[in-house]
């Protein structure tokens, strides 16, 4: 019974996270304006999607554009800071390493509302202008710790006596660094970069407290303006569903190349 019971909790959360976003790509193959009317199969908004026929058709696909160019370049500060972060906090011993952990973890369970807020707040002090680079700057400071978080366990697996023969061997610093510990920390990094490339393109309240007044939206702000003017655009559908079906295939590749890899390994 606990079985039966554990594998029925299972579907049912599977269901709960999954219905809305089948909900969705089965509504993008209709023209309706209305979510969940049905007025019959059509690929018309998606043509609308990839042709830019649509009403605020740029303001949209800027939208977009904004959000993918604003995950990227966090993403990837955030996976170059956070691994060295990682190497230095694993090179720290007792209180001092529980400390900075326990500071590392605090902005992963702080509300995003307070996060924004703070560095609204911070940047106001500094008089900084609000714009590209304060999102970009806001979203690295949210994002570094899960990359942190991720290449932890992987420096925690690794052998410590490596980086050394390394060093013993005539490798400078910077080349162990390269070619020894880069390489076996490169899963860890891919997860953490995956990981703030998807929280930041998923982030709202810190971007809508840092991108200041110059009209610069992403596609989680727009949304949210889009939704206060009384209902959303019906291309959001289909571009949603391909987002959803892009990661899907993405991770899905990434997991079966680490699974050949370790089986690679372990028959070696």
């Amino acid at each position: 019974m606990k079985k039966l019971f554990a594998q029925v909790y299972i579907w049912i959360l599977l269901v709960l996270l999954y219905a809305p976003l089948v909900f969705i790509a089965i509504f993008s193959f209709t023209e309706s304006k209305v979510l969940g009317n049905w007025t019959g199969f059509s690929t018309r908004l998606y043509q609308n999607l990839f042709t830019g026929n649509m009403q605020g058709s740029s303001s949209l696909l800027d939208a977009v554009k904004n959000t993918i160019l604003i995950a990227l370049a966090a993403a990837t500060v955030a996976t170059l800071l956070g691994t060295v972060a990682a190497i230095g906090i694993h090179n720290l011993k007792g209180r001092r390493k529980n400390a900075i952990q326990f500071l590392n973890n605090i902005p992963m369970l702080n509300p995003d509302i307070i996060t924004g807020v703070s560095i609204f707040l911070l940047f106001v002090f500094l008089g900084v202008s609000q714009g590209y680079l304060t999102v970009i700057l806001a979203h690295i400071t949210f994002c570094t710790p899960y990359v942190v978080l991720s290449v932890l366990p992987k420096l925690t697996q690794m052998n410590p006596n490596v980086y050394e023969a390394a060093l013993d061997l005539g490798a400078t610093p910077g080349q162990a660094l390269r070619k020894v510990m880069i390489p076996m920390l490169r899963p860890g990094m891919i997860s953490g970069f995956i990981l703030s490339f998807t929280m930041s393109l998923d982030d709202f309240a810190v971007t809508f407290f840092t991108r200041g007044t110059i009209g610069l939206d992403t596609l989680s702000t727009y949304i949210y303006t889009d939704a206060r003017k009384g209902g959303l655009t019906p291309e959001l559908r289909p571009l949603m569903t391909l987002i959803f079906a892009l990661i899907l295939i993405f991770l899905i590749v990434i997991n079966v190349r680490q699974a050949r890899a370790q089986k690679l390994a372990e028959s070696k």
